[in-house]
């Protein structure tokens, strides 16, 4: 997978946390992220993932849960060829990847992650159950 960079990762991923996550969990998501040593704590929630704010999901329709309908719906709402990844699957974990091939390597393979694409008003959110655009 090609590898991009831009925007840091740290700012991706403590905007995520304050914009899309419910706020009694906030700060503790916050913390686990930063914490190289705790981060592995945050990430094993992700597959049964509960802390997502309501207001901010949108339920992408079964019809379009193609990786590339996923990408023109993220890009329509302006999102970059680039993205930050949070995510169970440690070869995908804190790195900025390209947008499309990182959905191509996630979308239905049913693990909990989050692809933000700006900082604090765009992602995308996969785990054992769901898809969701967040945007705010």
């Amino acid at each position: 997978m090609t590898s991009a960079t831009n925007i840091s990762g740290e700012l991706h991923e403590q905007a995520l946390v304050r914009a899309f996550l419910v706020k009694s969990r906030q700060e503790r998501c916050a913390m686990l992220l930063a914490s190289p040593k705790r981060r592995r704590d945050f990430l094993k929630e992700l597959p049964h993932f509960k802390w997502l704010e309501p207001a901010y999901c949108k339920a992408i329709p079964p019809a379009n849960h193609k990786p590339k309908d996923i990408a023109k719906i993220l890009l329509a709402k302006g999102s970059g060829q680039n993205c930050w990844a949070i995510s169970e699957a440690t070869e995908l974990d804190g790195r900025q990847l390209l947008l499309e091939e990182a959905l191509e390597e996630i979308v239905g393979r049913e693990l909990g992650t989050f692809l933000s694409c700006v900082p604090g008003k765009l992602a995308y959110f996969e785990d054992e159950e769901e898809r969701w655009i967040l945007e705010r």
